[in-house]
């Protein structure tokens, strides 16, 4: 996870917390995160890199658009970031 772009990342977390992972869904999510449009030259680029890299999937349907899914190796690394991200912001954001 250390060597992924912010926008892989950001890709892996929407992957692996929606249900549709379509890429058109993915685009809308990560556009409304963003608030700006993401171009495909941004967007296919880093999920191929994902892919690449067995953190994710790609399943091609015929006529339909790709879908992505996390790898087993996807899914570890997302939680692994989350139990660090966790550990830093539990000790300086207690209620």
């Amino acid at each position: 996870m250390n060597e992924l772009t912010g926008v892989q990342r950001d890709l892996l977390y929407i992957i692996a917390g929606c249900d549709e992972t379509y890429e058109f869904r993915i685009k809308d999510k990560l556009e409304r995160y963003y608030q700006t449009e993401v171009t495909h030259d941004r967007l296919y680029p880093n999920l191929d890199a994902l892919v690449d890299d067995e953190l994710l999937d790609r399943k091609e349907h015929n006529d339909q658009p790709d879908e992505y899914v996390m790898t087993a190796q996807g899914q570890k690394e997302v939680e692994t970031r989350r139990e660090w991200e966790n550990n830093y912001l539990e000790s300086n954001f207690s209620v």
